[in-house]
């Protein structure tokens, strides 16, 4: 894939969160006794202990069907390359997570969902894509230049997010885990198949977030029937899970596939850089886990 198609690929990557969504945010206040509270403790910890044997169960299905013909292990380059890139990428989900809840304590998400929505969506994609353009654009010996591109994008990642804190903190602590889930065991996948097995995948996945966010935004702009706002909708949070969980193996080998030419002196090494779109992937697959918890929680009552 050239240069300027996964520039595009980045771009077109940034954190996708409807309008219509904002407009739509609610959360759930709970005040049962004692008992009640106990009982609900119970089985949380039940979930718990069935999401994580689903988890390994998937993990060993996907790294069986997927990965037959494994490659060799990770040079001690490869190993490195991957674990910082790791690490900034927990780091800036950290600092996004923080700055989000501040912000909602502090009544900033209040403030986003009175604005106009059009405005929220615009705002905050320039500013993730600007600082986002500024990570990667900014060479990686400019160290302090870099890392406030760096908090930049989180800090529009954190204004974008802040309204998810209207949700219960079940669901979200829920769909942190399944997140958790999703990409450790994709990016184990990814890390242990043969060189370069999912890179082919950078293309269609490019033409797949572009259906993604076109699915997303054409309520606002289309004149669609009920039907056609389900399909719309099942396309953004279905199919988006699908597309970002393929980038999650994209992301990973070309990130080895980058520690390997930096090993050889073709291109600077800098993680940092690779955990934005680590970052992003990671997002956006917990936003669309948000709603699809959320959808099934409404249904139920």
């Amino acid at each position: 894939m050239g240069f300027s198609t996964f520039r595009n690929a980045l771009q077109k990557r940034s954190t996708i969160l409807s309008p219509s969504l904002l407009s739509r945010f609610s959360r759930t206040i709970v005040t049962d006794a004692q008992t009640v509270t106990t009982a609900s403790s119970q089985e949380a910890w039940k979930k718990f202990g069935i999401t994580a044997a689903a988890v390994a169960g998937a993990v060993i299905l996907a790294e069986g069907l997927l990965n037959r013909d494994t490659r060799d292990s990770l040079t001690a380059t490869e190993q490195s390359y991957l674990h910082d890139s790791f690490k900034y990428t927990g780091g800036g989900l950290v600092l996004t997570a923080l700055a989000a809840r501040s912000m909602f304590k502090s009544g900033v998400a209040f403030r986003i969902m009175a604005a106009n929505p059009w405005v929220v969506l615009g705002v905050s994609l320039v500013g993730s894509i600007g600082s986002m353009m500024g990570v990667y654009y900014t060479p990686p010996e400019k160290t302090v230049q870099k890392h406030l591109f760096w908090l930049g994008f989180n800090a529009c990642q954190a204004a974008t997010l802040s309204p998810l804190f209207f949700f219960s903190p079940a669901i979200l602590s829920r769909a942190a885990l399944y997140t958790c889930g999703v990409v450790g065991s994709l990016s184990y996948v990814g890390a242990t198949a043969r060189n370069d097995k999912y890179l082919y995948m950078g293309g269609p996945l490019l033409a797949g977030v572009t259906v993604v966010a076109l699915s997303s935004l054409a309520p606002m702009a289309l004149p669609l029937g009920m039907r056609g706002l389900a399909v719309a909708e099942s396309i953004s949070l279905y199919g988006g899970l699908a597309v970002f969980g393929g980038f999650v193996l994209y992301d990973t080998q070309k990130i080895l596939q980058h520690a390997r030419m930096a090993e050889a002196g073709a291109i600077p090494r800098d993680p940092m850089k690779e955990s934005i779109a680590l970052e992003l992937d990671m997002i956006n697959i917990f936003i669309r886990l948000v709603q699809i918890l959320a959808m099934r929680s409404n249904n139920r009552k």
